[in-house]
């Protein structure tokens, strides 16, 4: 259910990706204005300089995020125990995190060991517009996940007839056509823009504003752009924020130590997900005029690219009693089936 009502939003890629590469196309064939046709990556190493280190560096942890993120979904979805709604939005995160980190680090990793860091304008527009929507929908879906303790916690009595199934369900496909329809109509306006000169993306991905600046028009618009980009950011922010204070007043108020110890330990690791999350996406994006280096530029965006999907595993399974019980229960299954079929086969 989770593949079809965030997987069917990509069913129209290859004809986005065709209206990208016409687009394009009619922008070079008009006149002599664009003449940039591909985007080069000028932050990653070259291979004498560190670049195979960076390599399997990467390639290590895009492995276990892929791996961890992975495990947790099909925990979720094998384990009865663990079909609540909580665990529901957490293998909905998990299975987010896969393609959001596949729509930026395969891309890094062919950088750091080839000499071509190069990108197709219209290559870089899809990898804008999977990367943002991606993350929005990530960000609505750790929204509904504080909803979620919200009502746990400050709503016991109530929270099996609000939490159903079915509007778990509703939350998380609103959360995908919330995220793949916001950023739509500013790919499709950054699709229309002449790009000449300079084709030296200072960033370790496609991003919006880095790839303006290489616009020979006038981008104004832009400013308007990330005022909405705010508004999203800090609504759902607050919306998160509010949510956890209310609830963190409700546990302090808890008569019993161990009911305040159990209500901590529920919320603990959502809420060190919401901050490292929403923390280095704020710094990168609501800065409006004020301006990094390359370096923390760089470091800000490995944040929320590739330490928060990193850390979300280790936050959720490793750190987590529910999920190391299932998985034990998994791995017992497995052991108990294969006993059965080898002495059938004796």
């Amino acid at each position: 259910m989770i593949s079809r009502s965030c997987g069917r939003h990509a069913n129209f890629r290859s004809s986005l990706s065709l209206f990208f590469l016409w687009q394009m196309t009619e922008l070079v064939t008009s006149g002599n204005l664009t003449t940039v046709t591909e985007f080069l990556f000028s932050v990653f190493p070259h291979l004498p300089e560190g670049g195979v280190l960076f390599f399997v560096l990467l390639l290590l942890t895009y492995g276990f995020i892929v791996t961890g993120n992975l495990m947790i979904f099909i925990l979720v979805r094998l384990d009865r125990a663990l079909h609540t709604p909580m665990y529901f939005f957490i293998s909905v995160l998990s299975f987010l995190e896969i393609w959001y980190t596949t729509t930026t680090i395969p891309k890094m990793l062919s950088s750091l060991i080839s000499d071509h860091k190069t990108i197709s304008v219209a290559g870089c527009l899809l990898q804008m517009y999977f990367f943002h929507s991606l993350g929005i929908t990530e960000g609505c879906v750790l929204t509904a996940m504080a909803i979620d303790r919200y009502v746990a916690i400050c709503r016991p009595l109530r929270y099996a007839t609000i939490m159903t199934p079915r509007l778990c369900t509703q939350l998380a496909t609103g959360s995908c056509v919330c995220g793949f329809l916001l950023v739509l109509p500013e790919i499709v306006w950054i699709a229309t823009l002449p790009f000449c000169g300079s084709n030296q993306i200072r960033q370790i991905f496609c991003d919006f504003m880095p790839v303006l600046r290489l616009a020979c028009t006038d981008t104004s618009l832009a400013v308007i752009v990330d005022a909405i980009h705010a508004g999203e950011i800090v609504a759902s922010f607050l919306a998160i924020a509010l949510s956890y204070i209310r609830i963190i007043v409700v546990i302090l108020g808890m008569p019993s130590a161990e009911g305040r110890r159990k209500a901590f330990s529920t919320c603990a690791a959502h809420l060190a997900v919401f901050l490292l999350f929403f923390g280095s996406v704020a710094v990168m994006y609501l800065r409006f005029s004020a301006t990094y280096s390359v370096f923390w530029d760089t470091a800000i965006a490995i944040t929320f690219v590739i330490l928060a999907p990193f850390l979300n595993p280790i936050i959720y399974s490793l750190r987590n009693k529910d999920m190391k019980d299932a998985l034990g229960r998994l791995f017992c299954r497995r052991r108990r089936a294969s006993g059965v079929g080898d002495r059938s086969r004796g």
